[in-house]
């Protein structure tokens, strides 16, 4: 035996005893003598650190990073000597029939451990360890694979004829074909082998797909990187405890070893996944100093930090002081992203006769997150279903516009191009936030129908042109004061918006600073047109987003108070004879999401009664676009009334609103008198 080989099965048995790694192959190798079962093949799971081994030993940890299939050899040879010495399986008789897998912790972080799914060429051929991320962008359905078969030799007299000698298993980026066919023969005397099928060991396998996350920056429309990258999609093999491990439209960092699989006349580059961890991106820590400099300034109003923010946003989209209410809707909808279950979403439904503002402000607003997503018309907004394209015929999963977006924003359009059945389906999914596959069994070659349940997870942005919609149909009669006709659209998706904005300009007319800054930007597009645009940069805007979303807020007693007080008078007051309450289910949470969302952009950690107003004033403006004025009776434009030109403008605007707030006040008193809130009698 070679000495250096002997040496490393040594280093491998005092690794194992010192990682607690020999008391769980005890515990596995219990679990198989104690079923009384004989297998063809014995499987165990071996963590390693490949640090902690490089320590104990180089050369056995330069073994495992760069030749694992030899070293699981040795980790074999350990584990057979073990279980023989120790009598820890009865059943098992050679070698040969153990299988171990080595799963290591991490890789160096070192360049040459990394594979770009994005770079040429793809080092497929050394079978080694290597790290990768990307995004999962479709996933199959779990099927069968032979871990292991026992093959026996046609020839009576041949010693392989009996026992266990004759074992294959399945190893890294092999076809089921290389693991059991029906033209092996026997090495001793070149007779046929014969798989003895009672002895077949399967286990579960599942086919997905991962890209690289660049691939976010060609779905956004709109970018502000301008560089080229080319982009490729590859196949991914999850196999037995890591089946199912992975969800759809999420982020990993996987460490697995690359392979090549012929279909067919084809090749296809594939990784053999070892481990996979949910990546998750730390989001910046500050904010920029003239962010901290305005906050500081403003600190005397809870109001006018956010004011100032949308008054400026997207300057080098629209001049500054236009489109004020909608450009704080956008900063609300962006801050109110995040990837958890049960959270508070924000959709963002506009009315407008100027889509092509409209258009260009949101697809400059998606870049500010890392997953915004334009949907393309062409594709399907949520999950479909096709065909595996690797020859196994199961269904695969296909990711889309909504999955990708997730923790993020999916800006789907004008919502009038849609067809009823697309419309229908996005009712449903703003309603449960979920989604639901149909998977036939026949088609994809199983026994029974399946459902998949896939998670949608991100804010959903649409418009409507007024002015195409108003001729494509008969416009209602008979609207109540401060309702538009919004019938195109119906009515239950309309209530699934979080917020309906109405943009208009008066006789369809862009304001003059606006149709200014369009032909300046036609002229020169990369010109900086205002002093703004240089001190809050759109880089500046994307770290204050990130860090102001990931802020954990708590509602405090009197906003909770507020909103609830405000819910109960509504629903009270925006009621018919026939239909009930005209206040959906769902105006509680909105107002909720609301207020949380603009006390985090007050970078606040307590939601405060002023940002309760806020959401009170944009959630009454909505429904009364929807239904028509109530006993609150709201201006059109309540957050933003007037201009904001200088320092005294914004006092105005406290004026105001804190007589909005003894308004609201007054109006829960009335509508809603079991609700106890606190007023501060002057």
């Amino acid at each position: 035996m070679d000495p250096e080989i002997q040496e490393m099965r040594e280093v491998v048995l005092v690794y194992l005893d010192r990682s607690g790694g020999l008391q769980k192959f005890v515990h596995d190798c219990k679990k198989y003598n104690d079923s009384k079962q004989s297998y063809a093949v014995y499987r165990f799971i071996i963590s390693i650190n490949p640090s902690d081994i490089a320590e104990l030993d180089a050369t056995l940890g330069n073994y495992i990073l760069h030749n694992p299939l030899q070293a699981a050899q040795i980790f074999q040879s350990v584990c057979f000597v073990a279980i023989k010495t120790l009598s820890l399986i009865e059943q098992l008789q050679t070698e040969a029939q153990i299988s171990v897998s080595l799963k290591p912790t991490h890789l160096p972080p070192f360049p040459s451990y990394v594979l770009s799914l994005s770079a040429y060429p793809f080092n497929y051929t050394s079978q080694r360890f290597y790290m990768s991320e990307g995004i999962v962008i479709a996933m199959g359905t779990v099927t069968k694979y032979t871990q292991g078969a026992r093959f026996l030799c046609t020839e009576e007299t041949c010693p392989f004829s009996e026992g266990f000698r004759c074992i294959r298993v399945h190893c890294p980026g092999a076809t089921e074909s290389a693991t059991v066919r029906t033209d092996f023969v026997c090495s001793l005397c070149s007779s046929p082998l014969q798989e003895d099928m009672k002895f077949r060991v399967l286990g579960d396998k599942q086919i997905v797909e991962m890209i690289d996350a660049k691939i976010l920056n060609a779905l956004k429309g709109y970018s502000i990187d301008k560089s080229h990258f080319r982009i490729q999609a590859f196949t991914l093999f999850l196999r037995d405890e890591l089946a199912n491990k992975m969800t759809i439209g999420n982020h990993y960092k996987i460490i697995g070893i690359p392979a090549c699989v012929q279909n067919g006349l084809q090749m296809t580059a594939c990784i053999e996944v070892n481990s996979v961890q949910l990546y998750k991106p730390n989001g910046p820590s500050f904010v920029s100093d003239n962010f901290k400099y305005l906050l500081s300034l403003t600190s005397s109003s809870c109001w006018s930090f956010t004011a100032v923010l949308a008054n400026i946003f997207a300057s080098q989209i629209v001049p500054p002081g236009t489109y004020n209410t909608l450009k704080l809707a956008i900063l609300l909808s962006l801050v109110q992203t995040c990837e958890k279950e049960n959270a508070n979403y924000l959709d963002l439904l506009i009315m407008t006769n100027d889509t092509l503002v409209i258009d260009r402000l949101l697809n400059y607003s998606l870049c500010l997150l890392p997953r915004g997503i334009r949907h393309p018309p062409s594709s399907d907004i949520f999950p479909s279903v096709s065909k595996d394209k690797h020859g196994t015929g199961s269904a695969s999963i296909q990711a889309c516009s909504a999955v990708l977006a997730k923790g993020g924003i999916c800006y789907i359009g004008d919502l009038s191009s849609y067809k009823k059945d697309k419309l229908e389906l996005l009712q449903s999914v703003l309603e449960s936030r979920t989604t639901t596959v149909f998977i036939p069994g026949k088609k994809y070659g199983e026994e029974a129908d399946q459902q998949v349940t896939v998670s949608v997870q991100t804010n959903f942005w649409s418009f409507v042109d007024v002015d195409s919609s108003s001729k494509k149909h008969t416009q209602k009669e008979n609207f109540l004061i401060g309702q538009m006709d919004v019938s195109l659209i119906p009515v239950n998706l309309v209530d699934g918006f979080g917020l309906l904005i109405y943009n208009e300009f008066p006789s369809g007319r862009l304001s003059s600073p606006v149709v200014h800054h369009i032909l300046k930007k036609a002229i020169n597009p990369e010109a900086m047109l205002y002093k703004v645009s240089q001190q809050f940069r759109t880089q500046d805007y994307e770290e204050f987003i990130l860090f102001a979303r990931n802020l954990h807020v708590e509602l405090s007693s009197e906003a909770e108070s507020l909103i609830q007080g405000y819910y109960l008078a509504s629903r009270r007051v925006r009621r018919d004879s026939i239909h009930g309450s005209t206040l959906s289910a769902s105006a509680l949470k909105i107002l909720i999401s609301l207020a949380k969302a603009h006390a985090k952009l007050s970078l606040r950690q307590t939601v405060l009664e002023e940002d309760a107003v806020i959401a009170v004033l944009l959630l009454e403006s909505s429904l009364t676009l929807k239904h028509g004025t109530s006993a609150l009776c709201v201006a059109p434009n309540p957050v933003f009334p007037f201009d904001l030109s200088d320092e005294n403008s914004l006092q105005q605007r406290d004026i105001y609103l804190t007589q909005c707030h003894h308004q609201l006040l007054k109006f829960i008193a009335a509508y809603s008198p079991g609700i106890h809130i606190n007023t501060n009698e002057e």
